[in-house]
Parts: structure tokens; C-alpha cells; sequence
């Protein structure tokens, strides 16, 4: 049976070898073998076999059928620091599963190095850190600025996906229906006003725990993989696209 690798990202970040499909591995993992608690999971497959931090050995070795032919589920291979040690050109398709184990598959491809034109950004930081932040980088330059040693709170690698928000005034129509994020928004409107108007600095922290509430209908542009140097893009699916080909998931994930 043929091996699979797996960086999970949320809810824990972890090197996963699995004899599963992708599908199926989201599956797996979301809902278990057997009927028990239900959790979204958001994973990459990955070309396994780079460098000398994982025990690509004992892979092979302990990744092996059952007795009884079934498939080997998950092995774990690494629950710490997996992410920085994931070359970005080892990266494949980024699947959103569901907490009934349905999974959406996006491709990964080179981010534009210029985003569309925006005052502020929300992020949702997911790997290998989690704060709700406002920015005025865009996607690219959010990655450098978070991955750049100068500061104090750099990480080697980042993931992370831009939110739609809720409306914040008539005059400042910033996302569209009842699919963003508007938790305290009095909040919100202070941290962004930090960012664009007082300019003290480019990030601001909104919220620190939130991503144990994150949702998939929250996702605006996409999800974003970047080291400081390279950024590779997961764009989110538009609702029409869900709609006609990924109807299932689309209402699993309560965005239809």
C-alpha cells in the first residue's frame, strides 16, 4: 500500500503517515473509527522524503497493514516544530475537512506578489501560532513581516487565512452577509484603527484564542502557506463554485 504524509495544521500540528487517501484520511481523522466527539481538520498532503529532521525509516517500517489487511490509519511522525521543517516545495493540496469528516481539496500555487488593494487585513493566524491580528500588509508581506527575524515574535514559518468581516458602518461596507467575522466589533473597529490611522505599527492583536472558533465560512480570500521568502496561496472556492461541484461540503461547512 502506497504511503501518504500528512502535515496537519489544526486542530494540532503534527507529520501524519497514513495509508489513506486524502479524502478519506479527512474522514478518519474528523470523525474517528468510531462513532465519538467531531472536529474540523486542516491538513496538507506533502512529498515525504526531504532532509533528516523526520524518521522517514520508521515510517516505512511502522507504516504497514494490520494482520487482517486493513490500512494503517495514522502514524505520527513529529508533534513538535513540523512546520518549519516542511520545505514550501514540498507541498501539495490543502484539504478542509468538516466535522462530519466531508473534505474540500484547494491546490496550492506561487502568490501574486501584489494582493488586491485593501486599508486592513484580519487574519487568522492557525501554525505554528494562533492570534486574530489586523494588518495593512497584505498576504505576501504579512508572511515576511511575521517571518522576519528583526522581530521579537518571528516564526520560521507561517500559516495563516484572511476573514471576511462583518460590516463595520454604513459608510464602510468591509464584507458582505452574515459569513464574517463580527465579534466585538467595538474591538475590532479599535484595533484597525491602530493600524490605519494611528500607524504606530503595521499588526495589531485582536483576539488570542479565537481560532478555537474558527470556521470555514470565515475564510475570505484563501489560506496562505509563506517562510519570508515564498508564499503559496490556497484560494478559497467562491459559493457559486461550491454550489454546483462541492454542494455536500459546501452545507456541511454551513456556508450554503
Amino acid at each position: 500500500m502506497r504511503i501518504h504524509h500528512y502535515l496537519t495544521l489544526f486542530p494540532v500540528e503534527a507529520l501524519i503517515a497514513s495509508h489513506l487517501e486524502p479524502c478519506r484520511f479527512g474522514s478518519y481523522m474528523a470523525t474517528g473509527s468510531k462513532k465519538g466527539s467531531y472536529e474540523i481538520i486542516m491538513f496538507i498532503e506533502i512529498d515525504g522524503g526531504f532532509g533528516d529532521f523526520f524518521d522517514w525509516e520508521y515510517g516505512r517500517e511502522k507504516c504497514v497493514p494490520h494482520q487482517n489487511g486493513e490500512p494503517k490509519n495514522s502514524l505520527y511522525l513529529s508533534v513538535y516544530r513540523t512546520l518549519e521543517h516542511v520545505p514550501l516545495t514540498a507541498l501539495r493540496s490543502l484539504f478542509l475537512t468538516t466535522r462530519d469528516g466531508r473534505s474540500l481539496e484547494l491546490p496550492g500555487k506561487a502568490a501574486a506578489e501584489r494582493a488586491e488593494k485593501r486599508g486592513f487585513w484580519v487574519y487568522q493566524e492557525i501554525c505554528p501560532i494562533r492570534p486574530l491580528a489586523v494588518s495593512v500588509l497584505d498576504p505576501p508581506d504579512f508572511a515576511r513581516y511575521m517571518c522576519d527575524r528583526v522581530n521579537k515574535t518571528w516564526v520560521p514559518k507561517i500559516v495563516f487565512a484572511d476573514l471576511k468581516v462583518a460590516n463595520l458602518s454604513p459608510e464602510d461596507p468591509s464584507g458582505e452577509g452574515t459569513d464574517a467575522y463580527d465579534r466585538n466589533l467595538e474591538h475590532l473597529k479599535d484595533c484597525i484603527a491602530s493600524v490605519t490611522e494611528l500607524k504606530a505599527k503595521p499588526n495589531k492583536i485582536v483576539d488570542r484564542s479565537s481560532v478555537d472558533r474558527f470556521s470555514y465560512q470565515l475564510i475570505g480570500g484563501g489560506v496562505y502557506v509563506g517562510d519570508g521568502k515564498e508564499l503559496v496561496a490556497y484560494a478559497m472556492k467562491a459559493p457559486d463554485e461550491l454550489r454546483r461541484n462541492h454542494y455536500e461540503w459546501g452545507r456541511s461547512a454551513m456556508i450554503l
